[in-house]
């Protein structure tokens, strides 16, 4: 992954997005710190494809079934005079 100034990715704008098709996400900087990154559309739709709602990473989460068991733990706190 390459880092672009932006000054430098508005210059070579071309340059950029041909970079960001053949090697890949291609980061653009502003005022020193990362801004945005560049990506094919191939590399976003990838990335979105992944992308579960809460609901469905909630029903793709393994199920208990009922040989599932909790150990407690067998120690108890120790007293206190108060």
């Amino acid at each position: 992954m390459e880092t672009w100034k932006l000054q430098d990715a508005k210059a070579k704008f071309s340059q950029l997005v041909e970079s960001a098709l053949k090697i890949g996400p291609q980061f653009v900087t502003r005022r020193g710190k990362k801004a945005v990154v560049v990506v094919s559309v191939a590399e976003y739709e990838k990335l979105r494809s992944q992308k579960k709602s809460f609901r469905e990473f909630l029903l793709n989460c393994p199920k208990m079934d009922d040989a599932f068991e909790i150990e407690r733990q067998k120690e108890y706190p120790r007293s206190l005079e108060l």
